[in-house]
């Protein structure tokens, strides 16, 4: 679409690589995910330029996004993702 604006997205995952990284005697440092955090761009519809920071949104078939409270603006858009839709395809 010739009308999409530019966005950042922040998309976050589990913080360790194990459930309980307390446990043991591995360093935790030592089982930080590296993918917790991925920042990914991309082009969204222009009404999505009117969204107030701390703002909630669905993106259809990717989950629930809130435009960041320190970064978002109305010419430099930033979601981060709060939550996934379950996927039930193929079940």
């Amino acid at each position: 679409a010739h009308e999409g604006i530019a966005t950042e997205l922040r998309l976050y995952d589990r913080l360790f690589t194990e459930a309980q990284p307390d446990a043991g005697e591995r360093n935790f440092l030592e089982l930080l995910n590296p993918d917790a955090k991925r920042v990914v761009r991309g082009y969204l519809e222009p009404s999505l330029r009117a969204v107030a920071p701390d703002a909630k949104v669905q993106f259809e078939r990717h989950g629930y996004f809130v435009a960041d409270r320190v970064d978002h603006r109305a010419d430099a858009p930033v979601f981060n993702k709060i939550t996934g839709l379950k996927d039930s395809f193929g079940k």
